[in-house]
């Protein structure tokens, strides 16, 4: 069955939905980026300590 048509206010309404849903994701991306890379900068200095002692 095929999808009804949007008019074009209801299509501009989807499309602003659809980019706060993208901008929610990728800024749970990046979260999750972020807090990775803290805990390997933190892995190297830990690795980095135990070298030198």
């Amino acid at each position: 069955m095929r999808p009804r048509a949007l008019n074009f206010e209801q299509l501009v309404k989807q499309n602003k939905q659809d980019l706060l849903n993208d901008e929610e994701r990728i800024t749970q991306i990046e979260m999750r980026l972020e807090k990775r890379q803290e805990a390997n900068v933190k892995a190297l200095r830990d690795n980095d300590l135990e070298m030198n002692r």
